[in-house]
């Protein structure tokens, strides 16, 4: 039988239907947890039959790489909105992208990294949304060494590159000190100290000579 004329004008285009998924399935999975989460109970919160899930994503899996594949593009935005060059030096873009970090993991809008979070349900390395959030770990450790190099500018010194590396993953781990400390002790915890260990570590490779020694 064809669709009634009324079926029609209410038939969603199929890009807002998976739009529509994608959100439940943001909320649902970070807030319930990946696994807890069924598709049925997706797709009945989403407004669509279950067929309507897997036409668009093929499988909960794929479904699950999707979510976290659109998570990974609003972080990756986030971290270049707040290191951009229009907000100063390397220096204060770093320290900036701390105070930023900090007023995201408030408990009323965070119950931990959503990367992690899925690391940890999802922890074969062979799946591809596991492989997504490994890659954005990655891509955000990579872009504190960019802004280190940055501050570390042009140099000579074998000594002063390897100290810009190691500054670099100092900041890499405290950054993700942050989120992982923060779903069990919350962001009054231990992460609120995050900013000035970011501070005292910059402060120390910036007193230091280009030779490792520090000034007098």
């Amino acid at each position: 039988m064809s669709p009634t004329t009324s079926q029609r004008a209410t038939r969603r285009p199929a890009s807002e239907t998976r739009e529509g998924i994608l959100g439940v399935a943001q909320e649902l999975f970070y807030w319930d947890g990946i696994r807890a989460t069924g598709v049925d109970r997706l797709a009945a919160e989403a407004g669509v039959a279950p067929t309507a899930l897997y036409r668009q994503f093929g499988s909960k899996d794929g479904l699950i790489a999707a979510y976290i594949q659109g998570v990974a593009d609003a972080y990756r935005d986030f971290i270049l909105e707040e290191t951009s060059t229009q907000h100063g030096t390397p220096r204060e873009r770093i320290l900036r992208l701390f105070d930023a970090t900090l007023a995201a993991v408030q408990p009323e809008l965070c119950r931990g990294c959503p990367f992690l979070i899925l690391l940890a349900e999802i922890p074969d390395s062979s799946v591809e949304a596991h492989q997504i959030a490994v890659a954005t770990k990655q891509w955000v450790r990579e872009q504190l060494h960019s802004l280190v190099r940055e501050l570390v500018g042009v140099t000579r010194s074998p000594r002063r590159q390897r100290d810009g590396e190691v500054l670099g993953d100092q900041l890499a781990l405290v950054l993700e000190g942050i989120y992982g400390s923060v779903q069990a002790l919350g962001a009054t915890g231990p992460a609120k100290h995050a900013r000035l260990t970011a501070e005292v570590l910059l402060d120390a490779f910036e007193v230091a000579r280009p030779s490792g020694r520090a000034r007098r």
